[in-house]
């Protein structure tokens, strides 16, 4: 009997290897590897630039952490900031990790406004994470039930419709951000239309609201261009971004500052 904890309901099969797209099980099966580990592993399995960066950077130095400056993690915050816009790279574990950042970093950004209790506006059949403030901002009661009770501080409404986000702009002065997947997964690959982001960019710069966009499962060159919200020619502040490039489960948070005012 397994001693993993049953957290998810696994499907009866272990894999033993992999090559590029390719997966084989314990019994030597072949799979064509659609998933990609949860969209981590966008380079496909055995890449041998990959594997041999792995395993040179092991030989050297296996972990430092953050307490140090990290010459390696400085040049791939410089290199995401080129990519992205933003000013600053935040490392973390995982895709809840970051969007708890951008949570974070949306409070924080309404305290120093004078807010008391600040709200962020979230959408119906969004999926942000299952730490307990990024299931709270999750749309799907499913993934909530059995958690309660949840983090306050979030308003729903329904995605692709900026009309309620101005209702909500005109009546509620305790927002002080929009969180949004401008493309949704776990919630049926609900796509954004152009206006709508553009829609949302404009609210948040005359209401001086944050945008945070969540691409933890569509950033990264995965509809052509580095993030989706470049398709609507819009800026955004904290965003969640995949490491897909680096076959690892580690995210990262980018930031812009909230003082900057560049315009889309």
């Amino acid at each position: 009997m397994s001693h993993l904890m049953n957290t998810y309901s696994r499907i009866p099969v272990a894999f033993a290897r992999g090559e590029g797209v390719w997966v084989w099980d314990e019994a030597g099966k072949r799979y064509l590897d659609a998933l990609a580990g949860i969209a981590v592993n966008t380079l496909g399995h055995g890449h041998p630039k990959l594997t041999r960066a792995i395993a040179e950077q092991s030989l050297r130095l296996i972990h430092a952490s953050n307490l140090y400056r990290i010459a390696e993690q400085e040049t791939l915050a410089e290199k995401l900031a080129a990519i992205s816009g933003m000013e600053n790279a935040f490392f973390c574990n995982s895709g809840c990790e970051a969007n708890e950042a951008a949570i974070k970093l949306a409070r924080l950004y309404g305290h120093g406004k004078g807010v008391e209790n600040p709200a962020i506006v979230v959408m119906d059949r969004a999926f942000h994470g299952r730490t307990l403030a990024t299931l709270s901002a999750t749309g799907n009661r499913k993934v909530q039930a059995g958690f309660e009770p949840l983090v306050t501080g979030f308003v729903r409404v329904p995605f692709n419709d900026i009309e309620s986000v101005r209702q909500v702009a005109a009546h509620d002065r305790s927002v002080v951000a929009v969180l949004v997947e401008p493309i949704q997964g776990e919630g049926g690959i609900n796509v954004s239309a152009t206006e709508y982001l553009r829609g949302l960019r404009e609210i948040c710069d005359r209401q001086g609201w944050l945008l945070m966009v969540d691409e933890v499962q569509c950033g990264l060159g995965r509809t052509g261009k580095w993030f989706v919200y470049q398709h609507a020619g819009i800026r955004r502040e904290p965003t969640a971004r995949p490491s897909a490039a680096t076959r690892s489960p580690a995210r990262r948070r980018l930031r812009r500052s909230p003082r900057s005012k560049t315009k889309a």
